[in-house]
């Protein structure tokens, strides 16, 4: 007897077969023209709808962006005045102070005690104007885009 070597017989199975959906057939449907016609307008009218949103929204943020640039320099500059104010107020009181170190009495000491306080009252006063006049131009020119974008809108609406 000879001696045969079994080889195994190698059986290819579909395995992508077994886990795979059934396959219906889907039946072919006619869309009625009408219907058609009415989910192309509606696409139309949501892209048309979209792209005035989307317009609107760009004006709103170009509106935003003005306001704050304005107001960002409009603070920037209040700061400044405010800095240069602090500067005249304290350049004052160290040349008061220089004046009463030369005092030769106490009536001179009072004399220009009383003449810096009165220059100082009127130097705040005017400070005090100029700041809040400052601020008010700031805030007028802060809201003017809003106020022009208001008006374009309610003009379109």
């Amino acid at each position: 007897m000879t001696e045969e070597t079994y080889t195994p017989k190698v059986v290819a199975m579909n395995t992508d077969a077994m886990f795979q959906m059934p396959k219906f057939e889907v039946p072919t449907m006619e869309v009625p023209p009408a219907f058609r016609e009415f989910a192309e307008k509606g696409i139309a009218q949501a892209k048309d709808g979209y792209d005035k949103m989307k317009a609107n929204a760009e004006k709103a943020t170009e509106t935003l962006e003005t306001t704050y640039s304005i107001a960002s320099k409009g603070c920037a500059d209040y700061g400044l005045k405010l800095i240069e104010t602090a500067r005249a107020n304290s350049n004052a009181a160290y040349d008061l102070m220089a004046e009463l170190m030369g005092a030769k009495s106490y009536s001179d000491f009072v004399g220009l005690s009383t003449a810096y306080m009165r220059n100082r009252f009127d130097a705040f006063n005017a400070q005090a104007k100029e700041l809040s006049e400052h601020a008010q131009k700031v805030a007028t020119e802060t809201a003017e885009p809003i106020k022009e974008s208001f008006a374009k809108f309610s003009k379109a609406a």
